[in-house]
């Protein structure tokens, strides 16, 4: 993962950095080479031709002391933990809500009509007001 130079012309706009992704056989890589390193300014050299900071090196090989290879591969940000079922259950509860939802408009609509058959004298069908109301 060397550094490369980019030549931007006056009229060019340089492209937004992006965060460097490195994987576990890469830290792991690196850490054996700096480990590897005898004589002084070797582990410097390293880090200049990888394009690395010290700090990185620092926090792969206390990932490497603590004896755990997936940390050296770990990803940043919140673990998925919610289980099939947790997932299901989240989406019978949205479809529960709009269900309701639905019904409670239905509702109000047939509300609605009682109230105009009233003001307008309309004699409604007795059979058809139970059937829209769920009263059976």
């Amino acid at each position: 993962m060397g550094t490369e130079t980019k030549v931007i012309a006056a009229n060019e706009i340089e492209p937004k950095a992006k965060r460097r992704k490195f994987t576990a056989s890469y830290k792991a890589r690196i850490v054996a080479e700096a480990d590897a390193c005898k004589e002084d300014g070797q582990v410097g050299a390293l880090l200049r031709r990888e394009g690395l900071y010290s700090s990185h090196l620092c926090t792969w090989r206390a990932q490497a002391r603590a004896g755990s290879l997936k940390a050296l591969g770990s990803k940043r940000g919140p673990k998925n933990k919610r289980t099939e079922a947790q997932r299901r259950a989240d989406e019978l509860e949205l479809e529960n809500a709009r269900l309701r939802a639905k019904l409670q408009h239905a509702e109000d609509i047939i509300e609605i009509q009682k109230k105009l058959s009233r003001i307008l004298g309309v004699q409604l069908n007795p059979n058809e007001t139970q059937a829209g109301s769920g009263n059976e």
